[in-house]
């Protein structure tokens, strides 16, 4: 059992409670998009935005078949509901990301 995490708003407990996810804990996410020159490195970085003590090393690659196409599994310390929407949010918008899982 996890410890209520003190810095969090009423709101955002209250928006933990009715979760299925316990928080905080590992979250992997993962994202796919045309294999391209900054792919990667631009992934990290919004994911740093959210996670601070996120590892860039940990990042876990995977090509298609064809080369086309990379995937990228990133393991991050969610401590919210609102910032894995919000991190979605930005890697869903991202130019360079085809699909957020």
């Amino acid at each position: 059992m996890s410890r209520p995490d003190s810095s969090a708003t009423p709101a955002s407990r209250a928006s933990n409670a009715d979760s299925l996810i316990d928080y905080p804990c590992q979250f992997p996410i993962k994202v796919m998009g045309h294999r391209a020159d900054g792919f990667v490195e631009a992934i990290t970085a919004i994911v740093l935005r959210f996670d601070p003590a996120f590892n860039p090393a940990s990042v876990e690659l995977r090509d298609s078949s064809t080369g086309k196409y990379r995937g990228i599994t990133l393991t991050i310390m969610a401590t919210s509901r609102h910032q894995l929407d919000d991190l979605y949010r930005a890697l869903s918008g991202h130019p360079m990301v085809k699909v957020v899982l």
